[in-house]
């Protein structure tokens, strides 16, 4: 399959779309679930938290998702290579 190049978006041919019913639909979401989390799996640190109030669940949430970003460098490897 040749490599082709584009000077702009709006060059490049618009992308087969699937039909809304289509059965195929499903593996293709999960085959991106696979690739994704193979990408970047999530780290769950063991055990049950508790929480006095949503807020504090909330803050706890945003802390762990900004950890997950951060966590994985710049090309998304480990960090510190």
């Amino acid at each position: 399959m040749p490599v082709r190049k584009f000077r702009h978006v709006a060059d490049m041919p618009a992308p087969r779309p699937f039909s809304p019913l289509d059965p195929r639909n499903l593996e293709v979401a999960c085959d991106l679930t696979e690739l994704a989390y193979a990408l970047h799996p999530w780290r769950f640190t063991p055990g049950v938290r508790r929480y006095r109030s949503m807020e504090e669940a909330n803050l706890h949430r945003a802390a762990w998702e900004r950890e997950q970003v951060r966590g994985r460098g710049a090309l998304g490897g480990s960090p510190g290579s």
